[in-house]
């Protein structure tokens, strides 16, 4: 499959410096598709760029973090028109997800030579506003806000680790009452909540359980009760091996009603949120987006 025409959309404050703009140049010299190119600023962000362009080009290819990944799949929701990811941020998580290289020159020849196929990818919708990846609580939600830019420029994917390490040692556990789907509330209790669509966690290929899906129509809820050692380790031997563990508390639903005892941040996708109670739905199939075929 080939393109006849492709819309960049491109962050020019990714975290990696490069000169990507040379690299579509290069790639699509003697092709021929034709191409163009939109750059972000602080005004005109991601979203805003690819609605206007629905229905004005074959495909949208964004280049920057899961920030600007998501941002385009929320405006191209049920749209039909088809995305692709260049991985330009410092996780790259959907990107991870979808078997995307995270050699944008590498990505770039998949893309040109038409070594791909279109998948419907679910999103997900917490109070009125969509995700792509997951919403975090609890140190799952700290650390992302402890990893700040000079971090994250300074250590890359490690710069969440240490955030990881100092959020551990603060962190409470927080009871929730949860109603998933039309099931009787209850409460459980936990240091970390994760709602999440993708399993993949952006470090290695690492997924935070196995059989997590983003064509399931269902998100995944995984709590994490305490933060003893014990638990730490099951749970990264649990990620290591990618088996089930004891550690964690693992459900599935379409919907789920979650309220806190008092208002709190949360992380949607990359981005930092406050409130006591989230609603939270599952969009099936609800964006279209490029995935390279696998190597044999």
């Amino acid at each position: 499959m080939k393109f006849k025409h492709i819309h960049f959309i491109i962050n020019p404050a990714a975290a990696k410096k490069e000169p990507v703009l040379s690299y579509i140049s290069l790639a699509f010299k003697n092709s021929r598709t034709d191409w163009d190119v939109s750059l972000t600023k602080k005004s005109l962000g991601a979203g805003e760029i690819a609605r206007k362009l629905i229905g004005n080009t074959d495909l949208i290819v964004v280049y920057g973090g899961d920030g600007c990944v998501t941002a385009v799949a929320a405006a191209l929701n049920g749209s039909k028109q088809p995305m692709a990811i260049l991985p330009g941020g410092t996780a790259n998580v959907m990107a991870g997800e979808l078997g995307v290289p995270t050699d944008t020159e590498a990505a770039l020849e998949i893309l040109k030579k038409g070594r791909f196929h279109l998948k419907a990818v679910d999103m997900g919708r917490v109070n009125g506003e969509p995700f792509l990846l997951r919403v975090n609580l609890g140190i799952m939600a700290d650390m992302v806000i402890g990893a700040n830019r000079e971090l994250k420029n300074n250590f890359g994917q490690l710069a969440y680790g240490i955030t990881t390490i100092q959020k551990v040692a603060e962190a409470e556990p927080i009871t929730y009452e949860l109603q998933l789907d039309d099931k009787k509330k209850f409460r459980a209790s936990g240091v970390a909540l994760t709602i999440t669509n993708s399993g993949n966690m952006g470090m290695g290929g690492l997924e935070l359980q196995p059989g997590i899906s983003i064509t399931d129509g269902l998100l995944d809820v995984i709590l994490m009760p305490d933060k003893n050692l014990l638990t730490l380790l099951k749970v990264a031997g649990s990620t290591l091996l990618q088996n089930e563990t004891t550690a964690l508390q693992h459900w599935t639903c379409s919907k789920a009603v979650i309220t806190l005892p008092k208002k709190q941040n949360f992380i949607c996708d990359d981005a930092k949120r406050n409130t006591k109670k989230l609603k939270i739905t599952v969009m099936p199939g609800a964006i279209l987006m490029l995935v390279p075929f696998k190597s044999k």
